[in-house]
Order: structure tokens, then sequence, then C-alpha cells
């Protein structure tokens, strides 16, 4: 494995060779992996090879052992060059984080170092044709049917669905439960042992090149012991602590992308001319780029008080929750502001102002 960051207190010495990589090997293909939206397979194996598969999985069980605050910084360098190869990262992570926080011992071990390894490639299975954020409302059923359970129904909008191999899957053991949270669980599946079916990858008009899909579980059987921390019920809270670390994730793609515009526009400011002088020196466009500048600056700080918190062991949805709020509607205002600042080269699909339009509502 090529060397990584050693831990939480210096990234100094991993930071050259991710900007490297993003310069070399990421930055000069991703217009034509994002027309083509085509899954980026070499790039992923090289994510794979620096260890960010085990990013935030303990080192005792092969991972990098990186606290919420080093992941962040990570990702925003990521989604500043391409935003999709932070979401392959994403759901893996999450996956791995149920487990790593909620699962029994044997789980852990059995899970964890697969995961760490890149070999078992993970997601989050929870939204489905008729639910999105109301969870409790899944379908999904798993029954009891002696040393497995029987699993079926359908889930959607799935990343890493497809290219990857497992899933932390959201079902209901008992349909009759009141409050209906109480009776739902999280399964960890796994594609080639359990046979779970892939179906069509769905279009969007951005975040292209990773796998969004289908996935379809039509009586497919899963082994009882593979029951998240093995005792039922648990599985809204434990989708909900999953949902921490992930709004940390997208709160730091929202600053990439952010500053993304702004440092796409501060460049095109001072060689773009209007009336005998740069744009950048009319009082339009500079209002424009210090408002710019702002929203980056105190998304930024946003996300590192929630990665803070989470690192700490504090309950963090507050944190979390304001961070993606603020730097997600940061890498919105920005990514539009940029389009305005470039006119019609913003709107010109030979560059990346396009693309920041595109990506940022998503998040």
């Amino acid at each position: 494995m090529v060397a990584g960051p050693e831990g939480d207190d210096d990234l100094a010495e991993f930071r050259p060779t991710l900007v490297k990589w993003l310069d070399n090997d990421v930055r000069p293909y991703v217009l034509e992996f994002e027309h083509a939206d085509r899954y980026p397979t070499e790039m992923v194996e090289q994510m794979r090879e620096f260890g960010l598969f085990g990013a935030t999985i303990p080192r005792q069980y092969g991972g990098l052992g990186l606290g919420a605050g080093p992941y962040a910084e990570i990702v925003s360098m990521i989604s500043e060059v391409w935003m999709s190869l932070t979401g392959v990262l994403n759901s893996h992570l999450m996956m791995a984080h149920l487990v790593n926080r909620f699962g029994t011992p044997a789980q852990r071990d059995a899970f964890l170092p697969s995961l760490a390894a890149g070999d078992l490639r993970g997601g989050l299975a929870l939204t489905e044709p008729d639910c999105g954020t109301d969870l409790q409302a899944i379908r999904t059923v798993a029954r009891r049917h002696g040393d497995d359970y029987l699993v079926t129904g359908n889930k959607t909008w799935i990343t890493n669905g497809g290219e990857g191999n497992c899933l932390a899957l959201l079902v209901k053991t008992d349909i009759q439960a009141t409050p209906r949270h109480t009776g739902m669980s999280m399964l960890l599946v796994k594609k080639v042992d359990d046979g779970y079916q892939i179906g069509r990858k769905l279009g969007k008009i951005g975040y292209k090149g990773v796998d969004t899909v289908e996935v379809f579980f039509g009586e497919v059987f899963v082994p009882a012991d593979r029951l998240l921390g093995a005792t039922e019920g648990q599985g809204f809270a434990q989708a909900q602590g999953g949902l921490e670390l992930g709004r940390i994730n997208v709160a730091a793609r929202g600053v990439g992308l952010a500053n993304a515009a702004l440092q796409a526009s501060l460049r095109y400011s001072t060689e773009r001319q209007t009336m005998g002088k740069p744009i950048g020196q009319h009082q339009a466009i500079q209002l424009k780029l210090a408002d710019m500048a702002c929203r980056v600056a105190s998304s930024r700080l946003l996300v590192r008080e929630a990665a803070a918190a989470f690192d700490a062991g504090r309950r963090c949805d507050l944190e979390a929750g304001m961070a993606k709020l603020v730097a997600t509607e940061a890498a919105l205002e920005n990514a539009i502001e940029a389009v305005r600042i470039h006119g019609a080269y913003g709107y010109s699909t030979d560059g990346h102002v396009e693309r920041y339009y595109r990506d940022a509502p998503l998040l």
C-alpha cells in the first residue's frame, strides 16, 4: 500500500502526494469521464492503493485511523477537482462506520479488514422508490427463516450499489411495531454470497461517473449473524448514527466545490477584460468574489466544528446539519456566480464551471 496519512496530527506528508495525484491523474481526465458518464475504475483503484478506503477505519483493522477532521480535508481536496470520486468513498466509509460503531466483535473482525483493504466495497441501502428521508416508511422486509433472514423489497439511488459488493441494508423485521422505527433493523449483505440483483443505472444531470443504481431483493437469504449488532429493532438509530459522518462528508464536498468555483472565478477575473481592464477590477465583480470567499471560509469553519464534535464522541447531528446546510448552499451559490462571472464560457461544456453548476444541487 502506498504510504498514506499517518494520523490526525499531520497530513503534511500525504498532502503533496494527494495534490500530485489530483493534478496528474485526475484533473486532466475529468471532463472525458464526466461527458461519457464512465466509472473511473483506475482512479478508484489508486484511491485503494493510497489506503483511502480505510481512511476512517481503526488501525487495528488495517485502516488509517483518521478522524473526521483530516478525512473532511481530504474530501474537500478531492471534491475541488472531481466531486464524484468522494461519493465512492463516502458510501463505503459510512458502512464501515456502522460496522465499527454498532457491529459485534465478530462482525468487525469479518468486515473491517476487507473494507479497509478495499476488497469489500460497501454502500448504504436506505432509500426506496416510495421512501426518501422518511425512513420509517420503508417496505423492504426481512423475515426470520431458520438461521437466515428472508429479504424482499427494492432500494433505489444506491451509490456503490453496482460497482461495490456489499451493503448495509435497512429493513423492517417487525412490520407491526409501534412506533414504526422500533421494528427496523440493519443487515450486512454481500452481492456474491447473498445474490441480490442490480437494476438500471440511474441517469443524473450531474454527479457523473459514480454509479447510482436500483437494487432488488427478490427473496434473498441473509445469514442471521449478519444482523448488525445482533439485536433487532436498532436499525433506525444505527442509520441516523451513520448519517452523521455522511453529512460531514457532504458538507466537505460543498467546501471543495464552492472553493473550486471561487478559484476558477478568481483566475478568469484576471484574464477577461472589458472596458480596458480585467473584469476583476470592476467593483461589481469584486463584490461577487468577496461573497464567494466568505462562503468558503464560513463553510470550512463549520465543517471543522462538526468534525471536532464527531471526533470527540459527542452527538453532532446539530453541528453536522449546520455544516451541511451552509456548505451546500455555498456550493450552489458560488457555482451560480461562477457561471455569471464567466459568461458564455461558464455555460460551455468545454470547461468545468458548468459542471460545478450541475453538481452543486445534488448536495
